[in-house]
């Protein structure tokens, strides 16, 4: 027979005073309304529709100068149904300007953070103090040369901040075409000086290494929820963009290699024969062929080039466009081909990175591509490159710009390099170049909702870091990584704006992803999880989902209602914190005197002994003495079965059916377990229950538990032997803030205090002026 032969649910009836907490209502008056557009079951609807804008640039790159300088042809198609007077075009570089809102909006944590850190990790860096001060003296943001027409006709235009609204002579219709002109420059900025996602890195050796992004004009994204998305770029919300087909070419420096968004095509132009032969090569290797080497680079490194060579690159149907450009560059790369992917991994870096970039970098791409592949959608684009320079860790179509490096001793020129530098590396090219995936392709508002790229993107991350190697430290992803940001202070919910984000990297990135994680293997289970994900990739691939569009595929695609687990875990601060209160055992009565007495008896047995009774033990008493005094009292006590008792059994007996007397026999033990939701936020409850024997199960109850009581229940538990322990949530699979109340019987909590000597020297200014001092 199971070990638990039933399980039962006791409502826990809230005081009458308290309002009912209604933690399964339904999100409808907070979800926007199903439409033509976007139905009720989170798919695109029959009238869903999305505009494209396709580029065609001219631009080069002026390494003395650190600039660049383009023209764009832009050719925008209206597929709304709408007539639009005007486009907004985003200007992404004037963050750079020195008035920009993000430099003048910039503040600081507060006055204790700034003036008293707690250690040198929180405390202001000498490269943070730099930027302070050098930033105002950068002459960034764009340059915009001319504005014109197919016709080549001016187009007024004003620019806002970060955004330029062009204004149109003839209002554009649905379904017309328009083509114009920008002649734009700008002023690239030192990525470790001015940050942002985008700049250069110059080098000992007087190289310097490029990695250009948000570096053209874009049209900003009209769409049907929000109209023009055209809120200013201050720097975390990142962008909104429609897909186009780009045709780009790339004037730089002649012995600069180039990696780029599309593929080129003038190979036999800008490589040599034997670089074309590596590449071929490498289309079919089952490990990464070196098309650049090393002594390529650094004889590269020695000497300038004096002409220019120009890289031409096409990209269809993306929704941005980047290049990293150096003679540093090393390159290798790998094809792979399965199912509907056909690409060529890639990854581009100085000998600085080596020896961590040439073992992980290709290998990283290819495995990112196999996992997300099999969660989401297969890969489309022909290139999947991975760039190491100044740039910690950032994202475009088929192009990322990755950070990690090894660390060389000054003096002994040792290269060595920390596990954390080494998985830090996997972990950002797989969150980099899966980023293709979220938003590159399922074309989320990323300018609104960072959560949606960068919260899906990081719980497939984890899925794709487990099966790299087992025992892989991951940061984020499980629940258990995020208990200690939902303990803390200073939270806003997940669906918050981009821009207004407290704790950016937990609310975005770690939440989300635990909370993905918690709804796959706690509330839907691995099998109905992954096909609902997946669908939700497939459905809005190459089209522009919201928060709601996610949410209804994925209940829809999962056949479960999760409004509580999107309400609970994404609208508000609630946290998981469930209480063990107290257990009470109870025993169905056999009615059989000779079982039951013996029962009570033991109990009164177990009754612990009067400290009267134990001290008076060896007393002499009377009737010990006497023993005439003895009579049938002595002989029996209160629990002696008698005739009386076995003929009013028999007689209860007689009127029971067979399945009656079957239950009297069993032998069941009950238990009603007393809980308490102290977090606010509902959760499944996972319970493992040890028996006498030593057998432990586990039980998982759904969430609806708590649908009449959101604050108390009392769950009846039935078992074939007496229960010793019992623990909410064993393997912390649903991030609750505080184990200390999750067991009965209670747990100790070990923990370890330090001790410390005395140090009676300090603050000893004679001694510290005599210190001898130290000479080179």
């Amino acid at each position: 027979m199971p070990v638990l032969a039933a399980l039962f649910v006791v409502a826990g009836i809230a005081p009458a005073a308290e309002p009912f907490d209604d933690k399964f209502r339904q999100l409808e008056e907070v979800l926007p309304t199903p439409n033509t557009i976007r139905n009720a079951a989170g798919a695109p609807g029959h009238a869903y529709w999305q505009q494209r804008a396709d580029y065609t640039i001219r631009a080069r790159l002026d390494e003395n100068k650190r600039s660049i300088s383009a023209s764009e042809t832009v050719t925008y198609h209206n597929n709304s149904p709408d007539t639009l007077s005007y486009l907004w075009v985003q200007l992404d570089q004037n963050i750079f300007k020195p008035d920009s809102d993000a430099r003048m909006s910039a503040t600081v944590a507060s006055r204790e953070a700034w003036a008293k850190a707690r250690s040198d990790e929180d405390g202001m860096r000498f490269e943070g103090m730099r930027s302070i001060l050098e930033n105002p003296g950068f002459d960034g943001g764009f340059a915009i040369g001319a504005v014109k027409g197919a016709d080549g006709k001016p187009l007024r235009y004003t620019i806002n901040k970060t955004m330029m609204r062009i204004d149109l002579p003839q209002p554009m219709k649905p379904g017309a075409r328009l083509s114009f002109n920008i002649d734009f420059s700008f002023n690239i900025n030192d990525a470790k000086v001015q940050g942002g996602r985008t700049g250069y890195e110059k080098f000992d050796d007087k190289n310097d290494l490029f990695e250009i992004a948000h570096w053209f004009p874009r049209m900003a994204a009209y769409y049907d929820v929000y109209g023009w998305q055209h809120k200013q770029f201050l720097g975390a919300g990142e962008f909104t963009l429609e897909f186009g087909d780009y045709d780009v070419q790339l004037t730089v420096p002649a012995d600069h290699i180039v990696a780029s968004t599309g593929e080129l095509q003038n190979p036999g132009e800008v490589l040599t024969a034997a670089q074309r032969e590596r590449l071929q090569k490498a289309r079919t290797s089952s490990k990464p062929v070196i098309i650049v080497t090393q002594q390529e680079a650094e004889a590269a490194e020695k000497s300038r080039a004096s002409g220019t060579r120009t890289w031409h690159y096409k990209a269809k149907n993306v929704r941005d466009f980047a290049f990293a450009s150096s003679r540093k560059f090393i390159w290798d790369a790998q094809g792979y081909k399965k199912g509907g992917t056909d690409t060529m991994a890639m990854s581009y870096y100085p000998k600085e990175g080596n020896p961590l970039w040439e073992k992980y970098s290709t290998q990283a791409i290819v495995h990112t591509i196999e996992q997300y592949n099999k969660y989401s959608l297969d890969y489309p684009y022909p290139a999947a490159i991975s760039v190491n320079g100044p740039i910690g860790g950032m994202e475009y179509p088929m192009i990322s710009f990755n950070g990690p490096r090894p660390t060389k001793d000054k003096k002994t020129g040792e290269l060595t390099y920390s596990k954390r530098t080494k998985y830090g590396l996997i972990g950002v090219i797989i969150h980099e170049v899966g980023h293709n995936y979220f938003p590159m392709i399922v074309n989320s508002d990323e300018r609104q909702w960072t959560w949606m790229d960068e919260g899906l993107n990081t719980f497939v991350q984890g899925l794709a870091q487990n099966a790299w190697e087992e025992n892989y430290p991951q940061s984020r992803g499980e629940a258990r990584t995020i208990v200690d940001y939902m303990r803390s202070r200073d939270q806003v919910p997940i669906m918050t704006n981009s821009e207004s984000l407290l704790q950016f990297g937990n609310n975005a990135y770690a939440k989300p992803a635990a909370a993905l994680n918690v709804l796959r293997e706690t509330v839907l289970g691995r099998e109905l999880f992954d096909f609902a994900f997946r669908e939700y990739a497939q459905r809005w691939k190459f089209k522009r989902p919201t928060p709601s569009d996610f949410f209804r595929t994925m209940e829809d695609a999962s056949g479960t209602d999760l409004d509580w687990f999107w309400r609970g875990w994404f609208y508000t601060t609630d946290a998981v914190d469930v209480s063990v209160d107290g257990i009470t055992e109870y025993g169905v009565s056999s009615k059989n005197p000779e079982i039951e007495k013996a029962w009570k008896k033991s109990q009164k047995e177990a009754e612990p002994v009067s400290v009267t009774s134990q001290r008076d033990k060896g007393t002499p008493r009377r009737v010990d003495a006497h023993p005439e005094l003895k009579d049938f009292y002595n002989e029996h006590d209160d629990f002696t079965v008698t005739n009386k008792d076995r003929n009013t059994y028999q007689e209860a007996v007689e009127g029971l059916e067979d399945w009656e007397k079957a239950l009297l026999a069993k032998g069941k033990h009950l238990y009603l377990v007393d809980f308490s939701n102290l977090g606010g936020l509902v959760t499944p409850l996972v319970l493992e229950i040890e028996l006498k024997s030593g057998k432990k199960t586990i039980e998982r109850i759904p969430a609806e538990v708590w649908r009449y009581s959101s604050k108390k229940i009392t769950k009846l538990i039935v078992t074939d032997e007496p229960m010793v322990g019992l623990t909410q949530d064993p393997y912390w699979e649903t991030a609750d803030i505080d184990n200390s109340n999750n067991a009965w019987p209670r747990k100790i909590t070990p923990s370890r205090l330090e001790l410390f000597k005395t140090d009676r020297s300090k603050d000893d200014l004679m001694k510290d002026f005599n210190t001898p001092l130290k000479t080179k």
